[in-house]
């Protein structure tokens, strides 16, 4: 495992869990799930050296918190927990209580990175950090950090807080670079950290799906697998494949490998067994090469979807008839 020492978080696997699914209907939550995969999940992921385990107050309201808490054990004051807050009446009073509500389900006296969800669009950050900045000074939580922020309110929440923000929650993947442009070289000039959600676009950078083998469930709404841009996606997937077969791994694996070589970037993909945890922290030994990082940024920035607009226009006019 590689790691970051980020302050007032502690040391920080490059490869983290993210914890989305251990709350979530659609990934089979239910009391036999949270006694059984999630807390096998989680001991196997210590036994591994993973130590940033994500999750926030919305997944499943709680309950994902709840689980991930109790998964961890006496070890959940050991390693780099990092919660959320929506942002939903974001005012210091609330932002404070809700960041204790968080921590006793969590079972922490301490949350050691606590970050804004996403930013409000209403609300500036100047109401919202004074009770961050609160929570900081009492040792309520170790750093306070955003996710889903532009670099330019990255930068306003930092002169909000009156300190470093020190980290950013994003999409970011092979198959959604846009972090590459302003954020990661910010994080690397600052040294912040870039926390890499969705890192395998749900499935789509393991290159078995295509237009004739498109997924169903949640997955068949996200227009990354529109058939067009399945299409579109396929020189990038190759230049996957391609890296895999060098290196002796997957291209799934290839593609967490990428992120994690870029500086203050860690991932944090999810895993619903142990099985796939284990082939997600596999990825942490990988060394590519800088000419395959960089033929894999190439494919990367090369690959332009089809605005999720167009492809509904595309399939009410299937629908109708019109094409």
């Amino acid at each position: 495992m590689r790691y970051l020492d980020v302050d007032g978080v502690g040391r920080v696997s490059r490869i983290g869990l993210g914890t989305w699914q251990f709350g979530s209907r659609e990934w089979g939550y239910g009391t036999d799930y949270a006694s059984g995969a999630a807390r096998d999940i989680v001991a196997r992921a210590l036994a591994l050296g993973v130590t940033l385990f994500d999750t926030a107050e919305i997944y499943g309201f709680g309950k994902s918190e709840r689980i991930l808490g109790e998964a961890l054990g006496a070890q959940r004051a050991e390693v780099a927990v990092a919660s959320k807050v929506f942002p939903v009446a974001p005012f210091p009073a609330v932002v404070k209580q809700r960041a204790r509500a968080s921590a006793r389900r969590l079972q922490l006296d301490r949350i050691p990175l606590y970050q804004i969800h996403q930013p409000n669009p209403v609300v500036p950050d100047s109401v919202i950090m004074p009770g961050m900045r609160e929570l900081l000074d009492t040792g309520v939580i170790g750093a306070a950090g955003v996710s889903n922020y532009s670099l330019a309110r990255w930068k306003k929440a930092d002169a909000a807080l009156g300190r470093p923000v020190i980290s950013n929650q994003v999409h970011f993947s092979l198959a959604h670079p846009e972090a590459l442009d302003d954020l990661v070289p910010f994080a690397e000039r600052e040294n912040r950290v870039v926390i890499a959600y969705s890192p395998l676009a749900q499935g789509l950078l393991g290159g078995k799906y295509g237009v004739d083998n498109r997924p169903g469930g949640v997955r068949a709404a996200n227009p990354l697998f529109a058939p067009e841009n399945l299409r579109r996606v396929e020189p990038l997937l190759q230049t996957l494949r391609d890296v895999a077969a060098d290196v002796g791994a997957k291209p799934a694996q290839v593609a967490l490998a990428w992120l994690i070589a870029l500086p203050g970037v860690v991932a944090i993909p999810g895993a619903s067994s142990v099985e796939q945890l284990e082939f997600n922290v596999a990825a942490a030994d990988i060394e590519l090469s800088l000419q395959a990082r960089e033929a894999l940024t190439d494919a990367a920035r090369a690959f332009r979807p089809v605005p999720v607009t167009r492809i509904l226009t595309d399939l009410v006019k299937d629908r109708l008839g019109l094409r």
